[in-house]
């Protein structure tokens, strides 16, 4: 990953996929490793992986709900 600003970091981040944040992630963990940047894509990660969860977890609640 080539290193990023910060400025460049967080124009990037908004039009990442949670798959490209994570390997932003884990590349940053193995090269790098400053610390704000590595809170910075840890967040976004996250932000991305809960609003995946909360779909398929509303999903298959009304899944269920329209076969019972």
């Amino acid at each position: 990953m080539k290193k990023l600003t910060w400025r460049e970091l967080n124009h990037t981040l908004g039009t990442k996929t949670e798959a490209e944040v994570l390997d932003m992630l884990n590349e940053e963990r193995a090269d790098l490793r400053r610390i704000v940047v590595l809170e910075r894509l840890h967040q976004r990660y996250n932000s991305l992986r809960v609003t995946r969860e909360r779909i398929e977890l509303f999903k298959e609640a009304t899944t269920k709900w329209k076969r019972s």
